[in-house]
């Protein structure tokens, strides 16, 4: 591509780097960058006191801004169904890629990467590694940063990122959340509600509430009858070891425990296992609320059937330190005096 400060008579044909302002019929018109300049726009733009003018011409070897970013989306995205995504149209360079389901945004980092190494006016950005998506919501956006760029070099971008990236749909519809209480203490729905609101995100649904004493034997016997896809365990007590009344309850259930504990906060008393073919997932006490914890980042994966085990947990680290709980027994910060 060629680009630079160009007379006036040697610019039609050409598009114009910068919006500039014109005159035609005695009246005020902006000419928009991008813009092919025609003779009319010239003569605006000399009607303006204008003579020279930022202009890019493209050479036989260059594709322009918007058919590369076209084509690339086409071959990051060869089969939008089952990659559940959807694919806008172009405009200044741009084209963005939305999710058509909700799910966790899966993608080959090192793919990625690649195509962005080609050529520094071929990017792309995405949402991070398994962020939840919401249905339209947007995944990755495409940017050709010239006004158009080496066919060598997208066809080069476009093998390097070809179907690099998909949303993985959940696949669970419903799940049962068991509460355990100490005594006969009144339960708060505000647990209830947090997971609710989590689940219907991911198009899943509770099923009726299950309460029992928190003890290994009660726990067990609701993890066992539990009707749901996944079994959630929310108990009155933390969970502070691997042998605690809930994993414990959940082995004795005949299921077993993959990992507890993760280097998130909120969120590090956590554990998932399963028991038969249900993930199962004792959550920290901070899945009372809605705010974003460990919890959320196990339990979008697992139900969007993303296998997980104690490594990836303890790769949570980075990045695992998540928004302070004011309220919190013992804050990070260390009181004044």
């Amino acid at each position: 591509m060629i680009f630079g400060d160009v007379p006036l008579d040697q610019a039609e044909g050409a598009i114009l780097a910068h919006s500039m302002p014109g005159v035609r019929a005695g009246k005020s018109v902006r000419i928009a960058k991008g813009t092919v300049l025609t003779a009319d726009h010239l003569r605006d733009l000399a009607e303006a006191g204008r003579d020279h003018v930022v202009v890019a011409r493209l050479s036989d070897n260059d594709i322009e801004e918007n058919a590369a970013a076209s084509e690339l989306a086409q071959a990051l995205v060869p089969e939008p169904d089952a990659q559940g995504l959807r694919i806008s149209g172009a405009g200044a360079g741009r084209v963005n890629l939305y999710a058509t389901t909700p799910g966790v945004a899966v993608m080959d980092a090192e793919a990625i990467n690649a195509l962005n190494a080609v050529h520094p006016m071929i990017t792309l950005a995405t949402v991070p590694q398994f962020h939840r998506c919401d249905d339209a919501g947007m995944v990755a956006t495409i940017k050709i940063i010239a006004y158009g760029v080496p066919r060598a070099a997208l066809a080069q971008a476009a093998d390097a990122g070809r179907a690099a990236l998909r949303i993985a749909r959940p696949q669970y519809s419903t799940a049962t959340l068991i509460e355990s209480r100490v005594g006969s203490a009144a339960m708060s729905d505000k647990g209830r509600s947090a997971m609710s609101g989590r689940l219907e995100r991911l198009g899943m649904t509770l099923t009726d509430r299950v309460i029992c004493d928190h003890t290994t034997d009660a726990l067990a016997g609701a993890i066992a009858g539990a009707e749901g896809d996944v079994v959630l365990v929310l108990t009155a007590s933390a969970t502070s070891d691997p042998d605690d009344v809930a994993p414990q309850a959940l082995r004795l259930a005949g299921g077993t425990v993959a990992a507890f504990g993760m280097p998130v906060d909120p969120g590090n008393l956590l554990f998932f296992g399963k028991i038969g073919d249900k993930p199962v997932i004792g959550l920290p006490g901070c899945a009372r609320s809605p705010a974003l914890n460990g919890a959320d980042w196990v339990l979008e994966r697992l139900v969007c059937g993303l296998a997980l085990d104690q490594g990836d947990i303890s790769a949570m680290g980075v990045g695992g330190l998540l928004k302070e709980i004011p309220t919190r027994p013992r804050p990070r910060t260390a009181p004044k005096g």
